[in-house]
């Protein structure tokens, strides 16, 4: 049986995570959720540099014109209706068979070669353009940093508080900890950004005035894709949501990017 912790370290550990808290509350942008950012903006967006040259060293960049420039376009186009400090864009298309794009802070996004057979339009590209400048206005990089900073915190409030007990039960303990934190915490975190980032995304693309309607084809080819491959894991234990209830929240939210998208053609 694992110790109960004592008052004091329960009081230490309650008290760090109240601070950590209280420190780094914030509002996501468009949604209204409660975040936690314990980074700043600047501080953020330099990691998201440092990282982004590190890719374009170790990854070939494509030579396709056409294809990069409706990214620069695209990209330009939906970062044009966004606002967001510290925020250098750059769009980098990756030869890489990998469906896949990415964001990093300060407005770093690539997108993979392999993802546009799944585009195949204009409007779909704008949908995987624009969810990923909604992780960045979302602040996600820093929120997950955030995160990782506080199950470091209570990562060692444990091992201090099982100073006394065996090596066996300090590390039966830890080990699940780093379980429970990953499943309880991170992944649902993720997700959570996942579909945040799909919401939000859906606005910026009609505000840029691409027709959200084409969100959903792309989520559905996205989907084809993902069952011809044969990938995907339990939900409660992906970093994604599943594709089923990605396309059921897009349609959820397309009454108001439709409004969105009509006011910015007028």
């Amino acid at each position: 049986m694992l110790a109960v912790a004592s008052p004091r370290w329960h009081r230490l550990l309650v008290v760090s995570f109240a601070l950590l808290t209280v420190a780094g509350c914030a509002t996501a942008p468009e949604t209204g959720r409660r975040q936690v950012l314990l980074i700043d903006s600047a501080q953020e967006a330099q990691l998201g540099l440092q990282s982004f040259q590190k890719i374009k060293r170790d990854t070939p960049v494509s030579r396709d014109r056409q294809a990069n420039a409706q990214l620069q376009s695209v990209g330009r186009r939906i970062a044009s209706v966004v606002n967001i400090p510290h925020a250098d864009w750059e769009f980098v298309l990756f030869e890489s068979d990998e469906p896949n794009a990415f964001a990093l802070p300060g407005g770093k996004i690539g997108v993979n070669t392999g993802i546009l057979p799944i585009t195949q339009t204009e409007a779909g590209l704008a949908t995987v353009i624009a969810h990923e400048i909604a992780h960045v206005s979302a602040r996600h990089g820093a929120e997950r940093m955030s995160q990782d900073l506080l199950v470091q915190v209570g990562g060692t409030a444990l091992t201090a508080a099982l100073g006394s007990q065996s090596s066996v039960t300090r590390d039966l303990a830890m080990q699940a900890y780093g379980v429970g934190t990953e499943v309880g915490v991170m992944l649902p975190y993720s997700r959570t950004q996942e579909l945040e980032a799909d919401r939000v995304g859906l606005l910026y693309m009609a505000r840029a005035g691409f027709d959200p309607n084409e969100a959903v084809g792309f989520w559905e080819r996205f989907q084809a894709e993902n069952r011809g491959s044969g990938t995907g894991a339990p939900a409660f234990l992906s970093t994604h949501p599943l594709d089923d209830a990605r396309i059921a929240q897009i349609q959820r939210f397309l009454a108001q990017a439709i409004a969105e998208y009509q006011a910015a053609r007028r």
